[in-house]
């Protein structure tokens, strides 16, 4: 194996020109600098990486952990937070936890053992011990969860903002009679964005009961289980809002097994705005997430981190939006 000695050697400089020249440290003599760059190429030289992260501190990697990248939501936060990595010269190591507090820990161990320079982490629940634990050895950004007891940065949706829009959007059709598909309560996000649709209904003088409201999990399957009990449940709703386009979307499906046509029978809004919200049928309306601006502030508040480990913690706070499409209409 070529070693950077033997590239110093073919050059006739020493091995520390060698590695000024390949880190740009210090100048060196163009005409010195091309023979350098001739011996690398000559005797195909690569650097031990590892070697070189060692030496520095740093291995110019961030740990990406996520509770289900086969959501298409949390895939597009790691397109983002990948994409915005790359550019800055980091590669990203994701590892999905499926939800499950075991498989999280042990995740979070290997990617210490890896010696990652730092963490964006958007954990199933609110791991405080193991946050104790690891935050002294790596920086690290919670995404969209908050741990009270650690100072860290986190970037955070306004779950809460997004649910008032949705309710108050249904109410301005003429919606009165509306069931909700909410997700996982232990969740941070799903009864945030109960909290603020029973707001909006509320203000309209709208009472939403416990037989209006069918928890599920955030998938497709699951949203499909949930309409079906909705429907036994509360069969006179004209509206509904699935606390996930992934729900939404299974929702849709079951009610087109019944016959029941969206938005002419009942009306249905998601949030997220999942790429394929815009193409499913009808197109859906839904609360839009950030997800750019989500996945390139982590990196960002990352990166930041590193270079100010000593800096005061940041809480970066996203709103939501509303994108109208064709799954609603007003009650007739």
């Amino acid at each position: 194996m070529t070693t950077i000695a033997d590239v110093a050697r073919h050059a006739g400089v020493s091995v520390a020109t060698v590695s000024h020249v390949m880190n740009h440290t210090r100048h060196v003599e163009p005409e010195t600098a091309e023979r350098v760059r001739a011996a690398i190429s000559a005797l195909r030289y690569s650097p031990n990486s590892v070697a070189r992260s060692l030496r520095r501190g740093e291995t110019k990697t961030i740990g990406l952990l996520l509770p289900d990248n086969s959501n298409p939501f949390f895939a597009s936060v790691a397109r983002q937070i990948e994409d915005a990595g790359f550019v800055s010269g980091y590669t990203v190591i994701l590892c999905n936890s499926d939800g499950n507090a075991e498989k999280e820990e042990r995740y979070l161990s290997v990617l210490m053992a890896k010696q990652i320079d730092g963490l964006i982490f958007a954990g199933s629940s609110d791991h405080a011990r193991v946050f104790a634990r690891m935050l002294p050895s790596v920086p690290a950004v919670l995404l969209d969860r908050e741990i009270q007891s650690v100072n860290v940065d986190s970037v955070l949706v306004d779950h809460d903002h997004g649910g008032y829009l949705a309710g108050k959007y249904l109410v301005g059709l003429g919606h009165r009679k509306i069931g909700v598909i909410g997700g996982p309560r232990d969740s941070s996000s799903s009864p945030a964005r109960l909290r603020g649709f029973v707001r909006a209904l509320a203000e309209a003088g709208i009472d939403l009961p416990p037989s209006s409201i069918v928890d599920s999990d955030y998938h497709f399957a699951g949203g499909r289980l949930a309409m079906e009990q909705l429907m036994a449940q509360a069969p006179d709703i004209t509206a509904v809002f699935a606390c996930n386009d992934l729900m939404a979307m299974g929702a849709i499906t079951a009610l087109r097994s019944r016959g029941s046509r969206v938005p002419d029978d009942m009306s249905m809004v998601g949030f997220d705005d999942i790429p394929y919200a815009v193409t499913t049928w009808p197109p859906l309306t839904t609360i839009a997430q950030p997800v750019e601006k989500i996945g390139t502030l982590a990196v960002s508040l990352l990166l930041e981190r590193l270079g100010e480990p000593e800096a005061p913690s940041r809480r970066e706070v996203l709103a939501p939006v509303l994108v109208e499409r064709e799954s609603c209409a007003a009650l007739r």
